[in-house]
């Protein structure tokens, strides 16, 4: 079963970027759409993007700042984060899409801060 581990995450400040990678322990070739969520304290985990065969969507509070990409080759998924606000702060998940409870891992925490 794969399992994923998320890292990259750290403090930046508003208007900083940052790059998060999903690894995966085994392949994603056969996963189709693949995603990252975030949950902020006290809020719903959510969707923030999705990548298919050659297709990608985001979420409207991130599109044009966040770049989400995959390498089926390293079995990675990745997010780039651009023009952080705020409100970004929380922490990130990679998941299939829909998601899978067998598939959480621990996430990787961003803070965006001043």
């Amino acid at each position: 079963q794969v399992q994923f581990v998320e890292s990259g995450g750290g403090l930046v400040q508003p208007g900083g970027s940052l790059r998060l990678s999903c690894a995966a322990s085994g392949s994603i070739f056969s996963i189709v759409v693949m995603g990252w969520y975030r949950q902020a304290p006290g809020k719903q985990r959510e969707l923030v993007a999705g990548i298919g065969s050659g297709n990608t969507n985001y979420a409207d509070s991130v599109k044009g700042r966040f770049t989400i990409s995959r390498d089926n080759a390293n079995n990675t998924v990745y997010l780039q984060m651009n023009s952080l606000k705020p409100e970004d702060t929380a922490v990130y998940y990679c998941n299939r899409i829909p998601s899978s409870s067998s598939y959480w891992g621990q996430g990787t925490q961003v803070t965006v801060s001043s």
